[in-house]
């Protein structure tokens, strides 16, 4: 099953209006705004964000990756165990992954000491947690399909012997 375009093209650029949408997909404008109001109530659009560069804005905030391993739970899995961390609201993603471990957990702070203090305080002795490991964003290059830019340094390298 494909995704609707008019999902598509909400992904790519929220602030699109109801009258551009048309003219792309070909529809009337009325049927975009009915189509879109259908799919925020429904929840299949959850909200809108924009993505922002951090360096230009002056955020200061920290950011990690957290892998996180869990005892599933009889009848349930992992699904009570990751909504309870995804509630805490130093988390702004929490995924079930393949691999080593079962959940990756990304936490935002307004330190590093914040976000270390959240993930020994409050994550790992959450009953279920068996080990996090801690990765923290050092720097972005590319997010949400938008690449951070970066100037390009000017002629050639210098190649030493």
């Amino acid at each position: 099953m494909s995704v609707d375009p008019l999902l598509q093209l909400l992904s790519q650029k929220a602030r699109y209006s109801h009258k551009e949408l048309s003219d792309i997909l070909n529809m009337d404008a009325a049927a975009v705004a009915a189509k879109t109001a259908e799919y925020e109530n429904d929840g299949t659009i959850l909200g809108y964000h924009a993505v922002i560069n951090g360096e230009q804005s002056g955020d200061t905030s920290v950011s990690a990756f957290i892998e996180v391993k869990l005892t599933p739970e009889r009848g349930g899995g992992f699904d009570r165990l990751a909504m309870r961390i995804a509630r805490f609201e130093q988390v702004e993603a929490c995924y079930l992954a393949s691999g080593g471990y079962d959940l990756l957990v990304i936490v935002k702070g307004p330190s590093l000491r914040e976000v270390a203090s959240f993930v020994s305080e409050k994550l790992s002795t959450i009953d279920g947690v068996l080990s996090t490991a801690t990765h923290f964003k050092l720097k972005s290059y590319k997010e949400y399909g938008f690449i951070f830019e970066q100037e390009e340094p000017e002629g050639r390298l210098v190649v030493s012997p």
